[in-house]
């Protein structure tokens, strides 16, 4: 692929359309659906989605479940700690290992201690260069794990773009809501929601499924590189960001023996779908567990992905290399077509990001 300017990929965004709470309904959500075909947009709502749907389509939704996985503590002088919970290294006896981003980190250092006198303390092990530490945590409860720890006191790992305050009384409504309704609980193995599915309710699913659409599933572990941004001058310099996916063989048949059209809920199940593609094969399914490492953008060529369904992403993302692929596959005229698709949902007033409203590309 070609060598692509960054600069291609940033636009200006009012900082009021930056979505802080979650629509009062799901469904509620707009939806601008961007026909490929016929180069045109449409102003509807999500809960219009079923009308774009027909027997045999595919959804492929991320089910991974996003641990509530921001916690406090003190130091023993007092001082403030925020305990981000990224990915488990080793269960030892009473005490677990994670790895963890650290504020304040530079005051944390190797030795360091803190405790939550309500559940657990830790102490840092290990520094990372690229500013992880590995903690050892010990809880105050026997049998207790961190995971249970963090359900019962931690806070959902909001990107950084939606303030919430100390004594903010959203906790609740974000522990639901910065959830998929489809979650698998039992698979809390993501610290950032994959956002396209927060838009989706019981009742699109129920009356999804009736009309003859089947939805398979995949686990993407979204980690926090989803929201890192491009900083490097050209696209093709980022260091792109590993997420471990698992894929049920079932999902693997419906990819590759479709009876319509394969309809991926969000920006991570494409990146585990054209992961999956990109193994060779000779027909039999491949291991279920993989670590996605690829990077789209144009002119990608998509071999799993018929349509998305997708929010509205940060300038000089990933995620936004990735739509811009999407929109004209295999060219790099995607990359003009998003500034006017973007340009006209900020005059439309979409809402942006996590919280903010969805897009159906056909």
């Amino acid at each position: 692929m070609s060598s692509l300017a960054t600069d291609l990929f940033d636009y200006d965004l009012p900082p009021e359309l930056i979505a802080q709470t979650p629509a009062t309904r799901r469904d509620a959500s707009r939806l601008l659906v961007v026909d490929r075909k016929n180069h045109t947009l449409s102003h509807r709502h999500f809960h219009d989605l079923p009308d774009y749907l027909t027997a045999g389509d595919t959804l492929i939704r991320n089910n991974a479940s996003v641990l509530p996985a921001r916690l406090t503590a003190r130091r023993p002088t007092g001082g403030a700690v925020e305990c981000f919970l990224l990915r488990p290294k080793t269960v030892d006896g009473a005490n677990e290992h994670w790895w963890c981003l650290l504020r304040p980190g530079k005051r944390l250092p190797e030795g360091a201690t803190f405790t939550n006198s309500y559940g657990f303390d830790g102490r840092v092990t290990k520094k990372s260069p690229d500013g992880t530490a590995l903690v050892e945590f010990t809880s105050h409860n026997p049998g207790e794990t961190i995971t249970a720890i963090a359900n019962r006191l931690g806070e959902m790992p909001l990107p950084p773009y939606i303030e919430r305050s100390s004594d903010s009384d959203h906790r609740v409504s974000d522990l639901e809501r910065y959830q998929t309704v489809y979650a698998d609980r039992s698979r809390q193995v993501a610290v950032a929601a994959p956002t396209a599915g927060l838009h989706f309710t019981p009742e699109i699913l129920e009356k999804i499924k009736n009309g003859g659409i089947e939805s398979a599933e995949v686990t993407l572990h979204v980690g926090l590189g989803t929201f890192r941004p491009v900083k490097t001058d050209l696209i093709t310099d980022h260091d792109i960001h590993h997420e471990i996916y698992e894929m049920p063989v079932a999902t693997q048949k419906l990819l590759r023996h479709p009876l319509g059209r394969r309809i991926a809920v969000g920006t991570t199940s494409v990146r585990a779908i054209e992961h999956h593609f990109q193994q060779p094969s000779d027909g039999t399914p491949l291991n279920a567990a993989a670590t996605a490492d690829i990077f789209i953008y144009p002119p990608y060529r998509f071999a799993g992905v018929d349509a998305l369904i997708t929010n509205f992403h940060q300038p000089r993302s990933t995620l936004l290399c990735l739509v811009s692929a999407f929109l004209t596959p295999g060219t790099t005229t995607g990359i003009e077509w998003i500034q006017e698709i973007y340009a006209e949902a900020i005059r439309e007033k979409y809402r942006f990001f996590s919280y903010g409203d969805a897009m159906l590309i056909l």
